[in-house]
């Protein structure tokens, strides 16, 4: 899907921040990919990049096991970009002297720009940026020019225009770095180069044909789930296939209350498809009878996936391709090398390995706001596009313990109304994601003078752009209690209800 685009690579040193430097590249219309720390040269130059951003991290460059760059990257005539722990790696590598400073600088910190300089062309002299970092740059290597210091940090930037390398010990990724954006735009269109043709229409464009490629015969199968990001790569294979396309909707019984027929109705009514209408509930319910670890809900959920459209497939002639709306940030946190399994996503680390169907998966390389300005681009209706995500698994990973038939009604009930109250006080469009998580424990209440002793209710809402960072939701006093007071009074089962204040990191958005 990304032929044809300018790429810049993301050397990831394990730091928190490498997803949001390849988000702001894209913002700058520039395609960027993550790649782990121990990339060679020859697969750099397979790769052929427009440039090279070494992100953060949390070793030491002097430290017996500090993470290190293959030392033939900087003869290949690439422009190089290194960041906080990526500017070390890039000094000390080039000859430069790094070490442990009495200070160590955290936040927001003043920046002395010191002579003229391609990153800070037209910014301030002075200028706020935000700081993480114990070691400094002392001394740039031959050939660098310091261009930027502050207090403790000597060498805050440095420049070799020559060979094209830049480094700064600050995160121009952050908000909190008010410049920094165009700190970043001046290293890919000056430094770099890079053209800005990392749009939705060319991303549009180039899906198509690369589909057009991996499925040029046979009968195409996707798997819709009702969110966007099925949706959209439903509608970018049928503009590649046209009929040879068939949407199979699976009806899991891990759904919230009427959404199967919600689902069902919404795409009969707006996209032209073939739509296949699979009722699984038991099937589903009886893979997952006893199960209470959540990766093992996932694999399950996963495979079972498969093996329904499997079953489907065998009733369409040639359905050799299967569809999936999987994202950059499923592959993130299902683990790659440098980023630590979080969660096996069930469209990718749930999936088993023996599969009659290749993959096509479009939006691998898309993050959730990318998928739906496409969406919007294909004219794709607003309750499509800006429905808040809901994850595969469904309600099995929103159940903390064994996935039972009580349970789902239980939450079902719940989370209607979390829905209902979130959309009356017209904050659905601003808020990611809100849910109702049911723990499998039971707490003593009191109604009506009697003891009662039933589930807790936790009540979930974040905003995030991304879901690779959230935060939890600022909700009004007065519509939580009015939650809280309906779901006590109107869903059985459930006697105490509770607010999630936890950011992603360090908890996930989802609980399981």
């Amino acid at each position: 899907m990304n032929e044809g685009f300018d790429r810049v690579l993301v050397v990831d040193f394990g730091a928190q921040y490498a997803q949001l430097i390849a988000r702001r590249v894209r913002e700058a219309h520039v395609f960027s990919e993550i790649v782990p720390r121990d990339i060679t040269a020859a697969q750099i130059r397979v790769s052929n990049p427009t440039g090279i951003i070494l992100s953060g991290g949390p070793a030491s460059v002097y430290a017996a096991d500090a993470y290190d760059l293959d030392p033939a990257i900087f003869e290949l005539g690439i422009p190089i970009m290194g960041i906080c722990y990526g500017h070390q790696v890039l000094a000390n590598a080039l000859g430069g002297d790094v070490e442990q400073t009495e200070t160590a600088e955290f936040g927001r910190t003043d920046l002395d720009v010191r002579s003229d300089s391609i990153l800070f062309s037209e910014l301030p002299d002075r200028q706020q940026v935000w700081m993480s970092h114990r070691d400094a740059v002392v001394k740039p290597p031959p050939g660098f020019a310091v261009t930027a210091s502050t207090s403790t940090s000597p060498v805050a930037a440095m420049e070799d225009l020559v060979r094209r390398f830049c480094g700064v010990q600050f995160h121009p990724e952050v908000v909190h770095t008010p410049r920094g954006q165009e700190i970043l735009k001046r290293f890919l269109f000056e430094l770099c180069g890079a053209r800005p043709n990392w749009t939705h229409v060319g991303i549009i464009e180039q899906a198509v044909g690369a589909i057009s490629m991996a499925a040029p015969a046979g009968r195409v199968i996707c798997g819709l789930s009702g969110g966007v990001d099925s949706a959209v790569a439903a509608a970018l294979v049928q503009r590649a296939v046209e009929d040879r396309l068939t949407c199979v909707f699976v009806d899991h019984g891990l759904l919230r209350r009427d959404e199967a027929e919600q689902v069902e109705e919404t795409f009969r009514a707006n996209l032209d498809i073939d739509l296949v209408h699979v009722r699984a509930q038991d099937r589903f319910l009886d893979a997952l009878a006893g199960v209470t670890d959540p990766e093992r809900k996932r694999i399950i959920i996963g495979e079972t996936f498969i093996r329904v459209f499997e079953d489907v497939a065998r009733d369409i002639d040639d359905a050799r391709f299967l569809v999936q709306g999987t994202l950059y940030p499923d592959v993130i946190e299902s683990g790659t090398k440098d980023a630590a399994k979080i969660k096996s996503h069930h469209n990718v680390g749930g999936l088993p390995d023996d599969m009659d169907f290749e993959l096509v998966e479009p939006l691998r390389d898309l993050f959730k706001d990318e998928v739906r300005a496409i969406g919007e681009e294909l004219g794709l209706p607003e309750e499509i596009v800006w429905r808040q995500p809901f994850p595969g698994p469904g309600l099995a990973v929103r159940i903390i313990g064994e996935v039972t038939r009580e349970r789902l009604q239980i939450l079902r009930d719940a989370d209607a109304i979390i829905l209902e109250e979130i959309r009356r006080a017209g904050l659905y469009r601003e808020i990611w994601q809100a849910f109702g998580v049911l723990p499998a424990i039971k707490s003593v209440g009191v109604q009506g003078d009697a003891r009662t002793y039933a589930y807790p209710l936790i009540v979930r809402a974040v905003t995030s752009e991304d879901a690779m960072t959230a935060d939890w939701a600022r909700l009004p006093y007065d519509l939580l209690e009015g939650i809280s007071s309906r779901v006590i009074n109107e869903v059985e089962g459930i006697n105490r209800v509770a607010y999630d204040v936890s950011s992603k990191p360090p908890a996930t958005i989802e609980w399981e």
